[in-house]
């Protein structure tokens, strides 16, 4: 049960994953199908709940992927309750701080490593053991994207125990004052390089949020070893309309052809 992101960045290889936001059952499971390394059941802006996260996250398993849950916030009760129902790995959203990144990392770890307490109701099953050593073997995943975040870079990056920095595009831009998703603006590129950095200068596994395949190379290309290749919904959303605009074509075609043959 050897952390996955870690295992894959030791063997120069990059995780791949997509992003679950739509929060239903069957799009998980239709995502995993794909044979992504992880896919991420979004809790801070998804559709998914409390209801329903130990069915997607038997969907994503079914699948025949690692699932993976962004929580709504730095709270060590949220990202206890992901974990014990079988997620593999947390994101942490907004993290600014090494003592905030440190409490994440502690809310993953049971006694003596940590404080999280040991009720782990789904994981038990879906890890195939009860041992504490085994069920605490999964990824700590925080977010840098506000400028106290970037701010206290270092203190984030070298806390003991972080497996990987995230980092979601959007709220950077926004932190660095420029519209969500600014990602050809030079002073996000200069502040994206200056955490990848620091990640691999601490060990860390550096990811980045990415939504289609020619980024995603991108971001392999350098040097990233989490990245996310697309959301579902922002994807689903995209092909439908090229669909749609592909069947229009041919609609507006034969009009003009009608049109060109009338006396």
């Amino acid at each position: 049960m050897e952390q996955f992101l870690r295992e894959r960045w030791r063997n120069q290889e990059p995780a791949f994953g997509f992003w679950c936001s739509v929060g239903d059952t069957l799009i998980a499971e239709a995502l995993a199908s794909a044979m992504p390394d992880y896919v991420c059941v979004d809790m801070q802006h998804g559709g998914a709940h409390a209801g329903n996260l130990v069915a997607m996250l038997q969907a994503v398993a079914a699948g025949g992927s690692s699932p993976l849950v962004r929580v709504a916030e730095s709270n060590p009760a949220l990202i206890m309750k992901a974990l014990d129902a079988g997620a593999r790995g947390v994101v942490v959203p907004l993290v600014e701080s090494g003592e905030q990144a440190a409490c994440a990392v502690r809310a993953c770890r049971f006694p003596p490593n940590g404080t999280r307490s040991f009720g782990p109701y789904r994981a038990s099953i879906s890890a195939g053991s009860s041992d504490p050593r085994q069920l605490e073997q999964v990824a700590c995943i925080v977010m840098i994207e506000t400028a106290a975040g970037i701010a206290n870079l270092e203190d984030i990056v070298s806390t003991e125990g972080i497996d990987a920095v995230y980092v979601g595009p959007s709220d950077l831009s926004l932190a660095l004052g420029l519209p969500p998703g600014s990602v050809d603006d030079p002073r996000f590129a200069s502040v994206l390089e200056e955490i990848r950095v620091a990640c691999v200068a601490h060990g860390v596994v550096p990811g980045l949020h990415c939504y289609e395949g020619k980024t995603a190379r991108w971001a392999v290309e350098q040097g990233f070893g989490m990245v996310t290749v697309a959301a579902d919904l922002r994807t689903l959303r995209a092909a439908l309309a090229l669909e749609l605009g592909e069947a229009r074509a041919g609609s507006s075609a034969r009009s003009e052809a009608d049109a060109g043959g009338r006396p």
